[in-house]
């Protein structure tokens, strides 16, 4: 039978006892101070040092090199963040449950015909254009066509949001096989998976992801380097990664989209 592990990856010790009450793998990044129980991004071969600027790929560059064997026969493994999470059923947003109660637990039947699992879509094309106004005004000279919703493409949204030009400028120094696959799927795509969450089946898959990933991130830093400053820019390297993440999985395996919710788990008020 199919079995399920998902990581649950958090910046705040006092989650420790929530996490394990869910039944997920509890994962303490960067370098806080995270009482015994957790598993820590900072062992061994690792970049923990570097997560306030790639926030979950801190967890993912230490499974790369250190925790590949995750996997088991038949094993789906999955990451979700103490934030947000993914549910059992596509109908499950609609439902009354508890908040414990609604959360992915088992494999759906559904997910046999399928390799990779992506978190639902964000819809770019809702983007308030008040919002536009005040957060994309050089991306929107950039792209007029942004004015209208059917023109508010990932790569708009990255400019608006995280620095224009930036995109493309990463784009540069990616692979050949992908880069000019990727440069497409940014300007013909107004959604985007979201969250840097999936759930994967296939331990060849992962290693192939993260050898694809961490090459190109680590190009990255020759360009942007780590003087990053404010929400938008700090974490430049996971939101790269989150833009990029879906465009990959979907080029080279079968994916299936599937809800989640957002729920701090700071403010769950069970014990």
């Amino acid at each position: 039978m199919e079995k399920i592990k998902i990581y649950c990856l958090c910046i705040h010790n006092e989650l420790l006892n929530k996490v394990k009450r869910i039944g997920y793998e509890p994962v303490g990044l960067g370098q806080n101070n995270f009482d015994d129980g957790w598993l820590r991004d900072n062992t061994f071969e690792n970049i923990s040092n570097k997560n306030i600027y790639y926030g979950e790929y801190s967890f993912h560059y230490w499974i790369w090199k250190n925790k590949i064997n995750i996997f088991e026969k038949k094993d789906w493994v999955g990451f979700c963040a103490y934030r947000r999470f993914w549910l059992n059923d596509i109908n499950s947003p609609n439902s009354n449950l508890k908040f414990e109660n609604k959360i992915l637990k088992e494999i759906p039947k559904k997910w046999n015909e399928y390799d990779v699992i992506l978190a639902e879509k964000i819809n770019l094309e809702q983007i308030k254009l008040i919002k536009i106004l005040k957060y994309g005004k050089l991306a929107l000279l950039k792209n007029p066509k942004s004015l209208f919703a059917k023109g508010r493409n990932i790569k708009f949204h990255f400019d608006m949001f995280h620095g224009n030009g930036v995109l493309e400028k990463a784009i540069e120094v990616l692979n050949k096989n992908d880069r000019e696959d990727f440069r497409y799927y940014i300007n013909n795509n107004n959604s985007f998976h979201q969250a840097n969450m999936f759930i994967c089946k296939s331990q060849n898959l992962l290693m192939r992801y993260y050898d694809t990933i961490f090459e190109w991130l680590f190009n990255c830093e020759k360009i942007f380097g780590f003087d990053l400053k404010g929400y938008g820019q700090i974490r430049l390297y996971a939101f790269l990664a989150e833009r990029f993440l879906p465009f990959w999985f979907k080029k080279y395996s079968k994916c299936l989209d599937w809800p989640i919710v957002f729920n701090d788990l700071r403010k769950e008020n069970f014990q």
